[in-house]
């Protein structure tokens, strides 16, 4: 069985009290059943364990019982990433949480940084001449690798590389 999380299929979920070890590199979900639904109580992420009381000794437990109403309740989603690096696995792992905003990770949920680079406008002390009249170039548009002027005048446009 498996469950799609954001664009993740995780293994499970399956009653916590039967997980056993071993568990190694992945990120996991402690969530709660009510009835045909499963609600993300906690999202974490696991670099290694052998101890099969890794969850009942989880400094989180009891919230995770107090949020689903008993043990019997809590349930466990996996996804391993085996050849993922620390970054990626905490990745994964605060997308989750700033998604579902899990009620037993309160105060862990960071922002997450944009994918994107704000570029600087273009100095517009750096001012050229249009090559057709003679007038002054104006910034149109600035391009990833390019910025794309245009003449005031008479609208021929002019390409320059950014330095």
């Amino acid at each position: 069985m498996s469950i799609q999380i954001l664009q993740y299929e995780f293994l499970g979920p399956i009653p916590l009290d039967e997980w056993g070890p071993p568990m190694e590199k992945l990120v996991f979900l402690i969530m709660s059943r009510d009835k045909d639904r499963f609600n993300i109580v906690y999202a974490g992420d696991c670099e290694k364990t052998d101890d099969k009381s890794y969850f009942v000794q989880h400094s989180s437990f009891k919230c995770w019982v107090e949020k689903s109403g008993s043990e019997k309740s809590l349930y466990l989603a996996i996804l391993p990433l085996f050849d993922a690096s620390k970054e990626h696995r905490e990745s994964v792992l605060n997308k989750i949480k700033v998604r579902y905003n899990p009620q037993c990770n309160v105060g862990e949920i960071v922002e997450p940084k944009p994918d994107y680079v704000v570029r600087k406008s273009a100095d517009s002390s750096e001012k050229f001449s249009c090559p057709c009249c003679g007038s002054e170039m104006k910034v149109e548009q600035i391009l990833e690798k390019s910025t794309l002027y245009r003449c005031s005048s008479c609208g021929i446009s002019d390409t320059k590389l950014n330095s």
